[in-house]
């Protein structure tokens, strides 16, 4: 390991939380817009519920870590940049409503696209690609005037200001991973399906390995690594310009994690049965999806992640922008949901 890059190591961490990751999509149906559809229009919770044991689980652990010195959170990118509450109410909002008009977030794409869905790849191409337009291309000093995020002059997060109110740290995160994990334990019918939990519960380990990886690594390169968790927007574009150049900062975490979550999502398929070429027959959904990945690539690179990226990795981390841009996020996708299943119910009658 002393002779490999740490750009290497940085990928191998991302490639196994990725692997985690998509297994925990197809074997434990992890999903954000799954959930959503099957709590609201399917009258089915489990899905839904199953992120409260993710997100237990993630901020359970991460924040053990960190309170233990493994993991250096306020290092992390959702700390060291001043948190900006519009840019996470109108990313997630963008970003949700682009899901619900995509079928599926970034992640979600990838793990589609992992199981044979080649409309997938189209979404995943088209997001990566309006990401980084906002992100560093014509549309970004657009973004900065309107979005500002600089750097952080001091502490901040869901910890650090409890604690001044008097609220101790290691309370703040009992009282906050406990209730997620309680909100999803909760509910009989997911109880009743022990390898859903088993995979939830996976998945939420994925996101402190990752942070816990780029904490030791970041320490060893002397900040070289940058300390992260999963989030699929920006990162998907770095991985496709990684893919074409071998450039956009060279093998990184992002580029392993991509490529782990499509990597797991295709071997949990094969073990389901799932794996099946699938495409686009009608150019009117296609399109809807073109617009709804350049919606997602938007809202995300505003957000600074997307559902994953702030609904659970940020939240691990205790950041403000996780929790509120996941509700925005969630907003979105049900305001999009509605427009469209109405719109498609209006069109049968």
């Amino acid at each position: 390991m002393d002779e490999l890059p740490y750009g290497v190591l940085a990928a191998l961490v991302g490639l196994a939380g990725g692997i985690v990751l998509g297994l925990s999509a197809r074997l434990g149906d992890f999903c954000t817009l799954g959930a959503l559809e099957s709590a609201v229009y399917g009258k089915d919770s489990r899905r839904l519920r199953l992120w409260g044991v993710v997100l237990g689980v993630a901020i359970l652990t991460t924040q053990a870590l960190a309170l233990t010195g493994w993991i250096e959170l306020e290092n992390s990118f959702y700390h060291t940049i001043h948190w900006n509450p519009l840019a996470s109410i109108i990313g997630g909002l963008v970003f949700g409503y682009g899901m619900a008009m995509a079928g599926n977030c970034g992640f979600g794409a990838l793990v589609r696209f992992g199981s044979g869905d080649l409309r997938s790849l189209v979404v995943v191409v088209v997001m990566a690609i309006v990401g980084f337009i906002v992100l560093s291309g014509p549309l970004a000093p657009l973004r900065v005037l309107l979005f500002l995020q600089p750097e952080a002059n001091g502490p901040q997060g869901i910890v650090h200001d409890l604690g001044l109110m008097g609220l101790p740290a290691p309370v703040t995160v009992a009282l906050i991973g406990v209730s997620a994990l309680a909100w999803g334990l909760g509910h009989a019918p997911l109880r009743a399906r022990p390898q859903m939990i088993a995979w939830g519960a996976a998945a939420g380990l994925a996101v402190s390995w990752s942070f816990f990886g780029t904490s030791w690594l970041y320490d060893h390169s002397l900040g070289a690594v940058q300390i992260e968790g999963p989030s699929f927007t920006a990162p998907v574009g770095r991985t496709l310009i990684f893919l074409m150049t071998s450039t956009a900062g060279g093998i990184t975490f992002s580029v392993g994690s991509v490529v782990g979550v499509m990597a797991g999502a295709l071997i949990g398929s094969m073990i389901r049965g799932l794996f099946k070429w699938e495409a686009c027959e009608d150019p009117r959904e296609l399109g809807r999806q073109i617009g709804g990945a350049a919606l997602m690539g938007a809202g995300g690179v505003v957000a600074m992640g997307c559902s994953v990226g702030q609904g659970v990795s940020a939240f691990a981390a205790l950041a403000w922008s996780g929790p509120v841009t996941l509700i925005a996020i969630v907003a979105g996708a049900a305001f999009g949901l509605r427009r469209l299943i109405g719109g498609f119910q209006g069109a049968v009658d």
